[in-house]
């Protein structure tokens, strides 16, 4: 047994993932912290001001957090009916809100009571927002009307009927305090200009239009509904840039990054895309537990928050730099000092004695050593294994499959340790990388435990998951290897240039092979 060799680890890259800068600074959050709110998350905004609180709408309330606190430091909820929306002030002391009873109120961040209430929509309010002087408010609602409020006198200016459906999202002009958009269910998103009393570009986004955003300076706009985002530019009269559809659902917000170089969606297929503003695709995306109604990042991207529709408030914070070590760190021997007689060279009467290096072998190595395969199954399907270097598992299965003792590693189990193996399976089957290693012990597990179903609720649940996901595997390579094949037909009958042979006489009567391409 002196000449064991150690169980070969392969490595399976993963297919697909490419380490690029937006990968870094993307993941460089830390883990999410979940609040739970009372209703659906139907929007969030982040004051543009330190501390960067922001304000969360669901149900009744809006809730105020700090950018590190878990709970709400103020609540706002003297509201009729339900609140849709909230929108902060440019200076971040006042915060402006539309309920489901049709108002508009106005409230002071230090305060509690609204300051002011603007009576004019009979239905319910969606969008609201500041202009960019501050003084005004522009508000949208299920009334399919646009109106712009005067904040000193409480009182309507100007109210646009051109919506004929619900208008459920809008935003102003970050520079122009005349100038704002609304979007609306009737597929169209317009730019109302205050001075002429009516809309100046109207656009047709081909669905029920879910948020609208206006980039800062203006020219270019956005706008999300159905599955599609598009990028409109304003200084050409509202010209179609580009048509994105990398969602599977709804599109229902969008936020744009500190920087202006990245654009964010998220929808209702729980995932928030990423996209370059230059190239426009997608360089990166965030997975969540569910449907996403609402997204907000904080100051220089340090915080992003995101809203679903089971009530569940995601916060990610940005990870801080390490810092460095301030104390005088011991010096510590040159290099030269650890490669000293490395480069010496051996003289002819010199006598050259070789020390050898002491291998350690691995846990699992030693119980392969000794034959012991069940014990060596059980180290690598350990947690601290299979979460962070399942590819250590994945080789030993392999290797126990090749040795022809799979069968009997896998036989004998009880309920804990059948239960570990079959949320391996379960987690990593359908990975491309492991399938085929993977499928034959699900394969060898299901002909074992078959004649004992029945004995163990958990491991039944289990075992028929596992059963499910091994046939629609073998269905997705079957329809793999049919593609495949089809693949090669068409390759095969492409039209190739084709040489023909042709007999021609020569000047000498001779006869003479020419071939003539056709």
């Amino acid at each position: 047994m002196a000449g064991y060799k150690p169980a070969a680890i392969q490595t399976y890259p993963v297919l697909g993932e490419k380490i690029t800068q937006d990968t870094l600074y993307w993941n460089n959050y830390k883990t999410p912290v979940q609040i739970k709110e009372f209703g659906a998350v139907s929007k969030v905004d982040f004051s543009p001001q330190p501390p960067y609180n922001y304000a969360v709408t669901a149900s009744s309330r809006i809730h105020i957090y700090g950018r590190y606190s878990q709970e709400p430091i103020k609540t706002f909820s003297r509201f009729k009916d339900t609140a849709y929306c909230a929108t902060f002030r440019q200076d971040g002391r006042l915060l402006v809100a539309g309920s489901e009873d049709g108002g508009v109120q106005l409230f002071d961040i230090s305060g509690r009571a609204p300051l002011r209430q603007f009576e004019g929509h009979t239905k319910a309010v969606h969008t609201v927002d500041f202009t960019a002087d501050k003084y005004h408010v522009v508000s949208g609602a299920d009334d399919y009307t646009v109106k712009l409020w005067d904040i000193p006198n409480s009182k309507e200016i100007l109210t646009f009927k051109e919506h004929s459906d619900y208008v459920r999202c809008g935003c102003a002009s970050k520079l122009n305090p005349d100038l704002f958009v609304t979007g609306s269910y009737d597929h169209t998103v317009k730019m109302f200009d205050s001075r002429t009393n009516e809309s100046v570009i109207s656009v047709e986004h081909g669905q029920p239009v879910e948020s609208v955003l206006l980039f800062p300076s203006g020219g270019l706009l956005v706008s999300a509904g159905g599955r599609y985002v598009k990028i409109w530019d304003m200084l050409k009269g509202g010209q179609l840039l580009v048509s994105l559809k990398n969602h599977h659902k709804t599109v229902t917000c969008l936020y744009l990054s500190s920087s202006g170089q990245r654009l964010l969606s998220g929808s209702l297929d729980r995932k928030v895309k990423v996209y370059s503003t230059t190239s426009y695709k997608v360089v990166h995306s965030f997975d969540y537990a569910a449907s996403i109604l609402s997204l907000a990042l904080a100051h220089e991207d340090e915080t992003i928050v995101v809203g679903m529709t089971n009530g569940i408030l995601s916060v990610k914070h940005r990870k801080s730099e390490a810092k460095k070590d301030s104390l005088p760190r011991r010096r510590r021997p040159a290099y030269r000092t650890f490669i000293k007689g490395k480069n010496y060279m051996k003289q002819r009467d010199d006598i050259l004695i070789n020390r050898p290096s002491k291998k350690h072998l691995e846990l699992y190595d030693r119980d392969l050593k000794n034959f012991r395969v069940s014990k060596a199954l059980d180290r690598v399907l350990e947690p601290s294994c299979t979460i962070k270097t399942p590819e250590i598992t994945v080789s030993i299965i392999k290797e126990l499959n090749r040795r022809g003792v799979l069968a009997n590693a896998l036989a004998g189990r009880d309920e804990k340790e059948i239960s570990r193996v079959l949320n391996f399976l379960i987690r990593n089957l359908s990975q491309p990388r492991f399938a085929p290693v993977l499928i034959n012990a699900a394969e060898i597990i299901i002909d074992i435990y078959l004649p004992v179903i029945g004995q163990s609720p958990v491991v039944d649940k289990k075992f028929l998951l596992l059963q499910g996901l091994v046939e629609k595997e073998i269905d997705y390579q079957r329809e793999l290897l049919e593609t495949l094949g089809m693949m090669d037909m068409l390759f095969a009958t492409m039209t190739r240039k084709e040489s023909t042979s042709v007999l021609q006489c020569t000047s000498d009567g001779f006869l003479e092979n020419k071939k003539m391409e056709s």
